[in-house]
C-alpha cells in the first residue's frame, strides 16, 4: 500500500453532518438556504455533539443539478452569500469545536463554465474529452462551432474533464494518454482549486463521483495514481485536512490516497450491496435491479447484516491502520432512514448501530430529529431522474420549530415545500422532550465521542447475527439492535453483571438476551 502521512488524528473522533445548504436555513426571505442562515443554527450542531461539518456544493454555478454543474470554481454562489460568509461560518464553527468540509466536483463542470466555452470554440483545446467528427456511444453534439462532440460525466450539461484514458488508442484521437497535456492541465487545475479553498481554513473535502476521473479504467489503477498524487501534495502542503470520497468502494479508495471512503448504495464490484443490505431506499427511488433485496432494517425481519458484515471486515482488513469507513444514515441522492410505514419506529436502533459499529458516523441533516422522504415532488435542479429516482423528497427544508416554513425561511415560496404532514417532527419540540429522537442521537454521539472503545480503533465481535444483531465493542461495550417489529431472542453466555447505558426493550436474564420489538441496548460490561 502507497505510503502516506497519517491521518490527523482528529479524525479518528469525527461525527460528520451533511448540510445540503439550499435547504437547511435561510437568513434573507428569499426561499433558499444559505451560509449565514447555516452559521445562526451552529449551536445546534455543538449541542448535538457533531465536529464535523460537510456542506454540498456552494459555488457559481446554472443550479441544473444542485450545485454539482459548476461553472466557476474559486466564486461563492451568490445565493449562499460570499466569501467573507463562508470566513465567518468556518471561523464560528471553529470557535464551536467544529471543522468544515467542502464538496468537490472533481471529474466535470457545468457546461456554462467558462473552460467549456472556450473549449466549445478551439478544437485544440483538451480540457475537455471531444471527439473531433462523429458522435460516439455516450458523446453529446457540440454546442459551439467546433466539430464533433463531447462526452458528459452525467447530465449531458456535465462535460467530462479529461484526465485521459486508462487505455489510450491512437485510431480514436479523444481517448488520449493520461500525461497529455490537458490531463495534466486538469490536476494542476485541482491544486489551484483546493488550496483556493484551504487557505480560507476549511479542513478538507468530500469529492464527488471521486472515481470517474480517468475514462476506461477498470481496475482504477490510473484513477488512483492522479489521487495519490494529489494526496501526497496535500500531505505536505495541508497536512491536517482530510479527503472523503463518494467512490463507495474503500479498499480501492483508501489506498488511492482518501482518508475516509463512504459504504453507499452503488460503488465497486458489489453495487453498493454493504449499505443496500443495511438500509435500502424503500421509497421506491432506486434502480429497479435493486427492489428484491432484503435489507437487515425491515420491519418485517427478513434481512441480514451478514452482508454488510463481511463487507465490513473485507474493507477494514484491507485498510488497516491507512485510514476509515464511513457510514451515512442517507444523503442528498438517496431516501432518508425515515422514509415509509413503520420506519420511524426503527430509528433509534438505527443510530443506536451507526453510533457503536467502528465505522465514522455521518448524519444526514434532519436526519436527528427523524424528517421523512417526501415523495412525489416536482422536479427541483435535477431532482427528479425519473419515476423510480425522485431526489427532492431526500432535500426538503430543515424543520426547525412550529412557526411559518418550519422555521427555515419566512418566504412566502420557500424553494423547495415544506414536509405538509401536521406532526412533522421538529428540532423545537424534540428539544424540549428528552424521550425524543433527537436527545437519544445526542446522549449517543456523547457516548460514542467519550469511550474510545466505541470508536473506529475498537474491536468487534459479532455475538449474533441476526434477529436481535448483537456484538461487543472493545471486549466491554455489549451492542442489542432489533429492528423488526418483531421480539427476538438469542442465547448470551456471559454470567458478569452489565450496567445498562442506552436501553429500551432489552432484558439480559437466564443465559438470554431478549428483545422487544425494535428494542436497542447498549450495556458496559465492565473491566
Amino acid at each position: 500500500m502507497t505510503s502516506f502521512r497519517p491521518a490527523p488524528a482528529w479524525l479518528a473522533d469525527a461525527v460528520f453532518y451533511q448540510i445540503y445548504p439550499q435547504s437547511f436555513a435561510d437568513s434573507d426571505g428569499d426561499g433558499i438556504g444559505d451560509f449565514n442562515g447555516i452559521t445562526e443554527h451552529l449551536d445546534h450542531l455543538s449541542w448535538l455533539g457533531v465536529n464535523t461539518v460537510w456542506i454540498n456544493p456552494c459555488f457559481v454555478s446554472p443550479f441544473r443539478d444542485a450545485g454539482y454543474d459548476i461553472a466557476d470554481y474559486l466564486t461563492i454562489a451568490p445565493r449562499y452569500g460570499t466569501d467573507d460568509d463562508l470566513a465567518k461560518l468556518v471561523d464560528e464553527a471553529g470557535r464551536r469545536g467544529i471543522r468544515v468540509l467542502l464538496d468537490l466536483v472533481a471529474g466535470h463542470t457545468s457546461d456554462a463554465h467558462p473552460w467549456f466555452t472556450a473549449a466549445a470554440h478551439d478544437p485544440d483545446d483538451h480540457r475537455y474529452i471531444w471527439a473531433p467528427e462523429g458522435r460516439p456511444a455516450g458523446f453529446v453534439e457540440s454546442p459551439g462551432p467546433r466539430p464533433g462532440s463531447y462526452l458528459p460525466n452525467f447530465f449531458a450539461f456535465q462535460p467530462a474533464l479529461n484526465f485521459g484514458y486508462a487505455r489510450p488508442d491512437p485510431a480514436e484521437p479523444w481517448r488520449q494518454p493520461v500525461d497529455a497535456e490537458g490531463p495534466r492541465a486538469n490536476r494542476r487545475a485541482l491544486r489551484t482549486i483546493m488550496d483556493h479553498w484551504l487557505r480560507l481554513g476549511v479542513a478538507g473535502f468530500r469529492v464527488d463521483m471521486a472515481s470517474s476521473l480517468v475514462k476506461d479504467d477498470p481496475e482504477k489503477s490510473e484513477t488512483a495514481g492522479i489521487w495519490r498524487e494529489l494526496r501526497h501534495w496535500l500531505d505536505g502542503a495541508h497536512p491536517e485536512v482530510v479527503l472523503l470520497s463518494e467512490w463507495g468502494d474503500p479498499e480501492v479508495a483508501v489506498p488511492a490516497g482518501f482518508h475516509t471512503d463512504f459504504f453507499l448504495h452503488f460503488g465497486g464490484p458489489s453495487n453498493g450491496l454493504a449499505l443496500r443490505s443495511l438500509w435500502s431506499n424503500r421509497s421506491g427511488t432506486v434502480d429497479e435491479a435493486w427492489d428484491p433485496l432484503d435489507c437487515f432494517f425491515d420491519a418485517e425481519g427478513k434481512g441480514s447484516p451478514l452482508p454488510f458484515v463481511e463487507a465490513w471486515q473485507r474493507a477494514s482488513t484491507a485498510l488497516g491502520s491507512s485510514g476509515f469507513i464511513s457510514l451515512p444514515t442517507a444523503n442528498h441522492d438517496f431516501s432518508r432512514l425515515n422514509c415509509g410505514p413503520r420506519t420511524a419506529e426503527q430509528l433509534p436502533a438505527a443510530f443506536v448501530f451507526q453510533l457503536t459499529w467502528p465505522t465514522l458516523p455521518a448524519v444526514y441533516y434532519g436526519d436527528e430529529i427523524g424528517m421523512r422522504y417526501i415523495p412525489d415532488l416536482p422536479d427541483r435542479e435535477g431532482s427528479v431522474l425519473g419515476p423510480r429516482y425522485n431526489r427532492a423528497g431526500s432535500r426538503t427544508p430543515m424543520q426547525w420549530d412550529d412557526t411559518k416554513n418550519a422555521g427555515f425561511s419566512t418566504s412566502d415560496e420557500p424553494y423547495l415545500p415544506v414536509d405538509p404532514s401536521p406532526d412533522r417532527p421538529t428540532v423545537a419540540a424534540q428539544r424540549a422532550d428528552e424521550t425524543s429522537l433527537l436527545h437519544l442521537v445526542r446522549r449517543l454521539v456523547a457516548l460514542r465521542t467519550g469511550t474510545p472503545e466505541l470508536g473506529p480503533g475498537g474491536s468487534v465481535e459479532v455475538l449474533n447475527s441476526g434477529y436481535p444483531f448483537v456484538y461487543l465493542r472493545g471486549g466491554r461495550y455489549l451492542v442489542v439492535v432489533n429492528p423488526q417489529r418483531n421480539a427476538a431472542s438469542c442465547p448470551y453466555g456471559a454470567t458478569h453483571a452489565t450496567r445498562p447505558l442506552e436501553t429500551t426493550g432489552v432484558r439480559i436474564a437466564d443465559g438470554t438476551i431478549t428483545a422487544s420489538g425494535f428494542g436497542y441496548g447498549v450495556f458496559d460490561l465492565g473491566r
